[in-house]
């Protein structure tokens, strides 16, 4: 319905597949997480699960990257700071994540937030409020009135298992059913050519989060 147009939306893992299934079934169709160690020099440490940065990649605390991360609290004691949503599951930590509101309460109004929460391992192209507020007022409205169409979008948003930075590029099967197209490198990254990584590689307790600038449609 939306054609080319981003809809303005936030986790092995077999079982988070045959849960959705299962609730869509009639139908088509937001811890601890390594945290950076410090070396001598105070500099963050990458850990083997947070993935390789790529050649001239700034990455920033616990292997963050892009602008919109300097959105998220610094104390490490408020909900929404990396800390917290580390020790957080998906749904959880999306919930304290101030860039998150709107994602969050469509979790809720489908259903899904106890499935991301209790998932092994996911990882979560989570629109932000902003990406939201570009989707027409009555398109969103639908879209959250219909719950099969609100679980189709949202679950082709998550993807299962953790990817690392330098493995987004390429293309990724979502729980939904159906591909995303990632391309970029280092802490420029487009998903379906049309949403931008604003925020990326937020550990959570049982996933990774990369907060995007648009909201994904799935392909008819």
């Amino acid at each position: 319905m939306y054609g080319k147009k981003k809809l303005t939306a936030a986790a092995s893992l077999v079982a988070l597949s045959l849960s959705l299934a299962m609730a869509a079934c009639g139908g088509s169709d937001t811890m601890t997480a390594p945290q950076a160690r410090q070396s001598e020099t105070g500099m963050p440490m990458m850990s083997p699960s947070m993935g390789m940065p790529s050649p001239g990649m700034s990455m920033g605390p616990g292997g963050t990257f892009g602008a919109a991360c300097a959105a998220l609290p610094t104390d490490p004691a408020m909900a929404g700071s990396l800390e917290q949503m580390g020790q957080q599951p998906l749904a959880s930590a999306a919930a304290g994540n101030p860039q998150l509101s709107t994602l969050v309460a469509a979790i809720t109004k489908a259903g899904l937030a106890d499935t991301l929460n209790s998932a092994p391992e996911l990882t979560v192209f989570a629109p932000s409020n902003d990406a939201f507020s570009q989707v027409p007022k009555a398109d969103l409205d639908r879209v959250m009135a219909d719950p099969e169409l609100l679980k189709k979008v949202l679950t082709y948003h998550v993807v299962t298992g953790n990817l690392a930075p330098d493995q987004l590029d390429g293309s990724h099967k979502t729980v939904e059913g159906q591909d995303l197209k990632i391309s970029g490198s280092g802490t420029d990254f487009k998903v379906n050519d049309t949403a931008t990584i604003t925020c990326g590689n937020i550990k959570t307790k049982n996933g990774t989060v990369y907060i995007l600038d648009g909201v994904l449609m799935p392909p008819a």
